[in-house]
């Protein structure tokens, strides 16, 4: 405990001033961190699910080397997450355009916030996405393995969870529909 009585040292003497700190940030810096995070994500959920899939993969072709071509559509689905974080990052970047000197408008406030909404929403979807598709992807390769009818059936409950990234690009697609710099 300090002087002041406060147990971290210092006391914030302007509550308003934290409140405004947000607002001290570019709607350029929002915009670009959701461009990024839409990407980063979706790149790590796809390698996180190639990487549980390949593992199991791997194990299964040393009983049944025959699953080894078969079950690369799991790997693909995984891929697919990657190429949805790109997509929309391409049309969030395609939303930034230069405002005159440092005058943002309200509706450049709200592009900003948008953009870092809509990429936070699709990396954080094709992040569970990727892990999603990597562990049912490893569990139809040791399916397969072990009894070949069983491919198809757990294709079809990996085609339901690779439909989650898809949803985080319909949903971030609808989130920035308005936002527009400049």
């Amino acid at each position: 405990m300090t002087d002041s009585g406060n147990p971290f040292g210092y006391e914030f003497m302007n509550f308003q001033r934290l409140l405004d700190i947000p607002m001290d940030i570019s709607p350029y810096n929002y915009a670009a961190t959701g461009t990024g995070l839409a990407i980063a994500l979706s790149v790590v959920g796809a390698a996180w699910g190639i990487f549980i899939t390949g593992a199991s993969l791997l194990g299964g072709a040393v009983k049944e080397p025959r699953i080894r071509t078969k079950n690369l559509i799991s790997v693909i689905f995984c891929e697919a997450v990657a190429i949805y974080g790109i997509i929309l990052s391409i049309i969030f970047s395609g939303k930034l355009n230069v405002v005159a000197g440092n005058a943002f408008t309200n509706a450049d406030w709200y592009s900003g916030f948008a953009i870092f909404n809509g990429g936070l929403t699709v990396g954080g979807c094709n992040l569970v996405c990727g892990i999603c598709v990597g562990i049912v992807g490893a569990a139809c390769a040791l399916a397969d393995a072990q009894k070949p009818e069983l491919f198809v059936k757990i294709l079809v409950v990996e085609i339901f969870g690779s439909a989650l990234g898809l949803f985080g690009v319909i949903i971030g697609i609808v989130m920035t529909t308005q936002a527009k710099f400049g």
